[in-house]
């Protein structure tokens, strides 16, 4: 955390803030309503998608509760230290409710594999198809060791805690994996909700890019995009706040464009993400407000007194 806090410094010493401020300053109405509205299919395919691998996994889960526990589990992405809180959580009360824990706590964590596959297959294409970022690739490599070095040892980190887990319970995990996201009933279900999502991500952050006027064109943000987005994954910040905008920083920047923009559009992009998570605050005031109505009803049936009865 603190090597990550020090590259974060460094990127961010680098920028012009008085520039970012302006740019924030004005941002267009009618791209924020555009992308507020591209995450209300986000949520509803991605609650459909945890709903598929689910079932596959033999796991009972109406869409109702999907959508409403992806809510809740996307508002506390943003404020829960790591980035995956909400999601720990989601996983952790559908188990409550199956006796197959671990294949509901499988099912979460193949959920959100099915996007990031998603993600880097998109990623991939666009990095074959679009020049702009093979080039600055190679200027990646002269980056200051100082920079380099934490984000490959953040990598290696999660990579080998990835690896100690699949190799506790290998067998289990690689079967539920065959039956909710490779099987011939679901694989294409998968992928063509998972792409159409991403989708979602990538025209979010697109019209971020566009409430500020940015002059990049469509193809260019389809290549910077990705990238960032698959930054967020880290989780050592809150919501991807910092992560996000130093990769957008890096990016903007080793394609030959304005750091500063691209952060600003990256500060943009988190906000609107945030904003759309808040029907998830309301579901969780209410859940809280109902158990205490319920607690208090509870506690004030065994403190009435029993009535006396005359024979």
């Amino acid at each position: 955390m603190t090597l990550l806090i020090g590259v974060i410094a460094i990127m961010f010493a680098t920028l012009d803030f008085s520039h970012i401020y302006h740019t924030l300053s004005s941002p267009s109405a009618g791209w924020l309503a555009a992308g507020l509205a591209l995450t209300v299919p986000q949520f509803l395919l991605s609650a459909w998608r945890w709903q598929l691998t689910a079932h596959a996994l033999k796991l009972s889960l109406p869409f109702s509760v999907a959508l409403k526990e992806y809510y809740l589990a996307t508002v506390l992405n943003q404020i829960l230290p790591g980035g995956i809180g909400g999601d720990i959580t989601r996983a952790w009360r559908h188990s409550q409710d199956s006796d197959q824990k671990a294949r509901a706590i499988h099912a979460v964590i193949i959920e959100r594999l099915s996007g990031q596959l998603a993600l880097l297959t998109i990623g991939l294409i666009t990095l074959i198809a679009h020049p702009i970022l093979l080039a600055p690739f190679d200027r990646l490599l002269h980056l200051p060791g100082i920079i380099i070095a934490p984000l490959a040892g953040s990598a290696v980190i999660i990579a080998a805690g990835l690896v100690w887990h699949f190799r506790t319970a290998a067998g289990h995990f690689l079967n539920n994996v065959r039956l909710s996201l490779l099987t011939r009933e679901v694989w294409l279900q998968q992928l063509a909700s998972s792409l159409i999502i991403v989708g979602t991500y990538i025209g979010v952050f697109a019209c971020c890019a566009r409430a500020l006027d940015s002059p990049l064109d469509n193809a260019t943000l389809m290549a910077l995009i990705p990238p960032i987005l698959m930054a967020m994954v880290v989780p050592l910040s809150v919501g991807g706040w910092g992560v996000r905008e130093s990769a957008a920083a890096v990016v903007w920047g080793i394609a030959g464009f304005s750091s500063s923009e691209g952060v600003a559009i990256s500060i943009l992009y988190g906000t609107l993400v945030l904003v759309s998570s808040l029907p998830g605050a309301v579901i969780f005031l209410m859940r809280r407000r109902s158990q205490r109505t319920s607690s208090n009803a509870r506690s004030n049936k065994t403190s009435l007194p029993r009535a006396n009865v005359r024979e």
